[in-house]
Parts: structure tokens; C-alpha cells; sequence
């Protein structure tokens, strides 16, 4: 049966909880195998795994509870070798590099966050901003409504607006936080969302950083921001396996974690 691998750890970080359940249904325990300064966070893997929501949840809480008690560097959903000397053999050869970067994490902790304007009073601020919305507004009101180029004029004019201030908000935030945090790294861009950064922030500062993000709840009202974390540093991984996978079948953990980001 071939091993499922969540993350890297120090050989002396925390044990785990005894009882900690893995992927697969049944869900699979979890188990660690070290080998000199590193250890590895594996169990069994699934013949057949797909990133149902049950497992990748599973996933990530078999990381949280790693993440809580020290640095981890996260694999990719999916991440998984023929049998466990082929992982033990990965850590002794790829394990410099895997301790440098356990290193440059020490003590850090991911924080999300993704941000979203409340529409209507984003409106407002449009329309008390802009003269030419305004005025527009206003003539098509007094002409009942206006005629249909008119009103497609109008709403052009206010869409793009819209997009104007998404781009600065979005640049207000990470000009703000980023002081805050050691990095920041743009996710990618989804429907509904004007901003999704994540930060990597030192755990001893993360108050600072979450009231930072309060303050501007409190002098922008009209953003509506949402903090995920403290997380595994999942952004802040040099190889291509710390990043969450959205779909596809399990890729191999020796070629993933031999590989340079790109």
C-alpha cells in the first residue's frame, strides 16, 4: 500500500494525538516516520483519492494539529509515495533543504484574508464621489429613468468605479498589513473576492496583525474582510507540494518534493 504524506516536521517536535485520523473512509491513522532531524506526517493512502470535501478537510486538520504544536511544511492535497523507505529515503536526500526551510518558518503562522466590499455602501461612496455618476443619476431620475443608452452610459460608469475602487481597496490592504508580517503572497483571484492575500505572520505579533485588520474594519466600513488562521505556512513553501491541489489524482512525493517552485 503506497503512504500518504501531509508535511514535513523536526524528528523532535510534539507527538501527535494518538488518536489523529488521516484521509480515506475508513479514515486512515495518522502515524510519523523519522528519519536523522526530520520526520514525516504520513498514513496509509486511499487506493483511489479525490479532493472530496471529507478529505480535504482531513487534510488540513491533520496539519492544524501540527502546525499547533511547531513549524510543518505543508504538502499538497494529494502528495503521496510508493511505501514508506521511499519517504525516509526522500528526507535523507532532499533534508537540507527541508530543514532550511523548517528554519525560515520557525514560529510563523499563515493568516488569509479575503475581502469584499459591501455593495451598497460602496455605491454610496461612488455616487458622493463622482460628480459625473452623480450628475448622470440625477438626469436620468428627473427624465424617469432615462433613455436605454442613458442608462447603459450610466451603468458603465459606475461599473467601472466599482473596479477603480476594488484596485485601490485592494492595494490599501496589503500596503497596511504587510508592515505587519514578515511576507504576503497573492492568491488567485476568484469571483466575489476584490483581494485574497496571505500573510506570514511571526505567531508572538498576530495580535498586532488582527487588530490591525480590525482598525480597518472600523475606518472602512463598507469592506468586509474575512481572516483565516493561524494556518500551516501553506504559501510560504519553496515546492510545488505545499500548495493545496484543486483536483486530479495523487502525484508522487519524491518527484514533488525534488522539484524547484515554478
Amino acid at each position: 500500500m503506497s503512504t500518504y504524506v501531509y508535511g514535513i516536521i523536526h524528528a523532535s517536535h510534539p507527538p501527535l494525538r494518538h488518536d489523529l485520523d488521516g484521509v480515506g473512509d475508513p479514515p486512515r491513522p495518522v502515524r510519523v516516520l523519522a528519519q536523522g532531524e526530520l520526520a514525516a506526517i504520513v498514513s496509509d493512502a486511499p487506493e483511489q483519492l479525490r479532493p472530496k470535501r471529507r478529505d480535504l478537510l482531513a487534510h488540513q486538520r491533520v496539519l492544524d494539529e501540527a502546525g499547533a504544536g511547531g513549524v510543518v511544511l505543508p504538502m499538497r492535497f494529494g502528495s503521496a509515495s510508493p511505501d514508506d523507505d521511499t519517504v525516509i529515503t526522500v528526507l535523507a536526500e532532499s533534508g537540507a533543504g527541508f530543514l532550511e526551510r523548517l528554519r525560515a518558518l520557525e514560529g510563523t503562522a499563515e493568516y488569509n484574508l479575503k475581502a469584499n466590499h459591501d455593495e451598497e455602501a460602496v455605491l454610496r461612496l461612488i455616487m458622493a464621489d463622482n460628480d459625473d455618476i452623480r450628475a448622470l443619476a440625477e438626469a436620468n431620475r428627473e427624465a424617469g429613468g432615462g433613455t436605454q443608452e442613458q442608462k447603459i452610459r450610466l451603468g458603465e460608469m459606475i461599473a467601472a468605479a466599482v473596479q477603480a475602487r476594488e484596485a485601490t481597496d485592494a492595494e490599501l490592504l496589503q500596503q497596511v498589513l504587510e508592515p505587519k508580517a514578515q511576507a504576503v503572497s497573492a492568491g488567485p483571484q476568484s469571483t466575489g473576492w476584490l483581494a485574497n492575500l496571505s500573510f506570514l505572520v511571526d505567531r508572538g505579533s498576530a495580535e498586532q496583525f488582527l487588530a490591525a485588520v480590525d482598525e480597518l474594519r472600523q475606518q472602512h466600513p463598507y469592506l468586509e474582510l474575512r481572516v483565516n488562521g493561524p494556518l500551516p505556512p501553506y504559501s510560504f513553501v519553496d515546492t510545488p507540494s505545499s500548495q493545496q491541489a484543486e483536483g486530479g489524482t495523487a502525484e508522487t512525493f519524491g518527484a514533488a518534493a525534488a522539484q524547484p517552485n515554478g
